[in-house]
């Protein structure tokens, strides 16, 4: 699988249960994430992994909380609740994360507390927005990370706070949120690796199979610039794969055809998969020796999806260029 970036959101809350006991050692089968260090004391409550799914962030790019248009993010998700001692009240760990952010690079996007949350927005209206499956606000990720413990009632003692980061080229965001009740403080981390679905990395012996199998092949490790033709770095394995099977078939000929998904405007979205298309073109001629008679750039835009496009799932299959045998 393909990484475009990594991102990281920790989330803190506290459960509703006064019956509650901290545990004494981590649950079965869970490890700290090696992007996030452990907050010191805490113990592992609850871990889950998601191979690959869509998770909505309420933070704008000018640090502002915004519940109605959420960063949409797509990938691995895992999420890792630990308690600690209620001693740790939100601002503490909210202080603490922000020096560990600007330690380690990031911009600190949003930094706030207790009643700077809003009147409204208490541990228990966060959870429905956030977390929650159903009720009131059917929350943003709607409960499908689970969730080991449940939140409080009424408890005024939380804090959010965001970062950004930028390593290698990739992206990484931390978020936490912070609560505290009588028996322990609850902190969730959810992290976030954004990336395509997976397809392998694009090989000349896999390009071979599927052309002689089927005429084509779909190439999901080509990246582009949101909304740009300029072909990333990390789009160079795959380029010198696919030269590395052209070169050996040079008496063949191939059309390059970039794909959108049916988000956004179709002519818009014409030009700028043939664009792709022809920058594709360009890099496999002057950077790898394909001969240009090889070639042919296309682009149709969302006009042949290979799945719903009702899906983020399935947009982002559809969002692809393909090798296409002429």
């Amino acid at each position: 699988m393909k990484t475009l970036s990594i991102m990281f959101v920790a989330v803190a809350f506290i459960a509703t249960s006064s019956l509650y006991a901290q545990r004494k050692t981590d649950i079965e089968n869970s490890k700290d994430h090696p992007l996030v260090s452990r907050f010191s004391g805490a113990v592992i409550e609850f871990y889950k992994e998601t191979k690959w799914g869509s998770y909505k962030l309420p933070v704008d790019d000018n640090g502002k909380i915004d519940w109605k248009k959420p960063k949409e993010l797509e990938g691995k998700v895992t999420r890792i609740q630990y308690t600690v001692s209620p001693d740790n009240n939100s601002e503490f760990v909210l202080q603490n994360y922000k020096s560990a952010f600007k330690k380690a690079g990031f911009t600190v996007l949003i930094s706030i507390a207790n009643e700077e949350l809003g009147e409204s927005d208490r541990p228990h209206t966060w959870g429905d927005k956030y977390y929650a499956t159903g009720g009131y606000y059917n929350g943003l990720n709607n409960g499908k990370f689970g969730m080991g413990i449940g939140l409080p009632i009424w408890k005024n003692n939380h804090a959010f706070i965001a970062g950004r980061e930028n390593k290698d080229g990739k992206d990484i965001y931390a978020v936490i949120y912070a609560v505290v009740d009588e028996k322990y403080t609850l902190i969730t981390e959810d992290i976030v690796e954004v990336e395509a679905v997976e397809t392998g990395m694009v090989s000349a012996e896999n390009i071979s199979q599927a052309i002689l199998s089927s005429g084509h092949i779909a190439v999901y490790d080509i990246h582009f610039e949101s909304g740009k033709s300029e072909i990333k770095q990390e789009s160079s394995a795959a380029l010198k794969n696919i030269a590395e099977y052209m070169n050996s078939n040079a008496a063949k000929k191939f059309f390059i055809v970039g794909h959108t998904d049916n988000t956004g405007n179709f002519a818009a979205a014409m030009v700028l998969s043939e664009n792709r298309a022809k920058a594709i073109t360009n890099e496999l001629v002057t950077k790898y020796g394909v001969k240009p008679e090889q070639l042919n750039a296309q682009g149709i835009a969302s006009l042949a999806p290979i799945e719903s496009n009702l899906t983020k799932e399935g947009r982002a299959k559809n969002r692809r260029v393909e090798i296409v045998e002429q």
